[in-house]
């Protein structure tokens, strides 16, 4: 975990002072170890579900073109050129679009994860003869974190008559309680990503981004710095992760608190979000989704709440007390009504950013918790079932159903 911190402390550095020429290889520290997400790589069901996909050449071609390069320069590159080429497959294969791969349903989304961590891997533990400084190789994992997270490919069509909009899944995570696990959320991106929904009033196009499941990324402004550019030009936004079992949820609250649960890198962090200019930051942000329309309508099997709960500890008190109802006058915040784990965060702080930007009154945004994902009964060993193929496919498609009912009440 000391080269992690390293790598992260040094990632603001380098984004700050651009990418430097390189230092003589004389100069350059040893490659870090690979990080506790990517050891999991190794396990038996990632290589399967690497397999069974198709997604096991990436990482290898990363490989190959990084040993060919000469220069810094070239590197990132290679590494951008190669990220975006695996996010631009992970959607192809989600939308029916080139060979499968092999036998795994083209809906799962886990493929693009563990090929992902393969890459992240290689440029890691990569030492290349020309030397590279702990900023440039952070400069170049952040580089391979956006464009294999179509983070950087949010693009919309100009003109009128269109309406935009913009949805963030999320990776796999609780990966130690169970290695097989998916997240429907990241499935969801990669189905919708750049796909076009007709509603009442015209066409709508999707965009997606893909975001981990790490704390230290979201306190480096991951959020921030890929939906800021875009928050003004969307007609609206959801972000979306898993939640609880066999229900969606419209958080009605977000609250300013991380509450400690282990994220990917089995690091906690309990304490208030951090977020830049903290003397402004407000305990809870609030949905403009048109929640009671969504709750409404008929999108799927699954029930749809308003969910308005939330964890707080009122004005004068000391202890968190549950709120039925939302936030009280003057409390702070514990949970939002999505928890106070990244879920939570990214809702506050996409929320928030809408706020900053002036935004509240005039664009939809909020958090949607999809169910839980769940295999078949008695199946504790499989990568997959059709009970679990189905699931997936059924969420995705109320997502979708979910976004056309907002964009046709915004």
């Amino acid at each position: 975990m000391t080269s992690l911190r390293v790598r992260l402390g040094v990632l603001g550095l380098a984004l700050l002072s651009g990418f430097a020429t390189p230092t003589a290889a004389s100069a350059a520290p040893a490659a870090p170890s690979p990080t506790v997400e990517e050891q999991r790589l190794d396990r038996a069901a990632p290589q399967e579900i690497l397999r069974r996909s198709g997604f096991g050449a990436p990482a290898p071609r990363l490989a190959r073109a990084l040993d060919s390069t000469r220069s810094y320069g070239e590197a990132r590159r290679a590494v951008a050129r190669e990220g975006s080429s695996l996010w631009r497959h992970a959607v192809d294969r989600a939308q029916g679009r080139g060979p499968s791969g092999g036998d795994l349903s083209r809906d799962d989304d886990r493929p693009l994860y563990w090929a992902r961590l393969g890459m992240t891997r290689e440029v890691r533990t990569w030492q290349p003869a020309f030397g590279l400084t702990d900023g440039q190789r952070a400069a170049l994992l952040d580089e391979l974190e956006r464009t294999s997270r179509g983070q950087d490919t949010i693009r919309y069509p100009q003109g009128k008559g269109l309406k935009r909009i913009l949805l963030t899944g999320f990776d796999p995570f609780t990966l130690d309680r169970d290695i097989r696990i998916s997240n429907p959320s990241g499935a969801t991106a990669l189905a919708l990503d750049g796909t076009v929904i007709e509603t009442a009033d015209g066409p709508a196009r999707i965009e997606t981004a893909v975001f981990p499941v790490r704390w230290q990324d979201f306190t480096e402004g991951t959020v921030e710095r890929t939906l800021r550019p875009y928050l003004p030009k969307v007609d609206l936004f959801t972000t979306v992760s898993q939640g609880r079992v066999g229900r969606f949820d419209i958080e009605r609250t977000n609250g300013a608190w991380r509450g400690g649960f282990g994220d990917n890198e089995n690091v906690g962090r309990t304490e208030t979000v951090p977020v830049s200019d903290p003397a402004s930051q407000p305990q809870w942000t609030t949905t403009t989704l048109p929640h009671a329309a969504i709750v409404a309508a008929q999108t799927g099997r699954f029930p749809v709440y308003d969910n308005t709960s939330v964890t707080e500890i009122p004005a004068g008190g000391t202890q968190p007390v549950v709120r039925p109802d939302g936030p009280t006058p003057g409390s702070t915040a514990r949970a939002g009504g999505g928890g106070d784990y990244l879920s939570n965060e990214i809702a506050y702080r996409a929320t928030l950013l809408r706020d900053r930007l002036g935004l509240h009154e005039t664009l939809p945004g909020g958090h949607v918790h999809t169910p839980v994902l769940q295999f078949g009964t008695g199946n504790t060993a499989e990568i997959t079932d059709p009970e679990f193929v189905r699931n997936r496919l059924d969420v995705i498609a109320q997502v979708r159903t979910i976004l056309k009912v907002a964009a046709e009440a915004s």
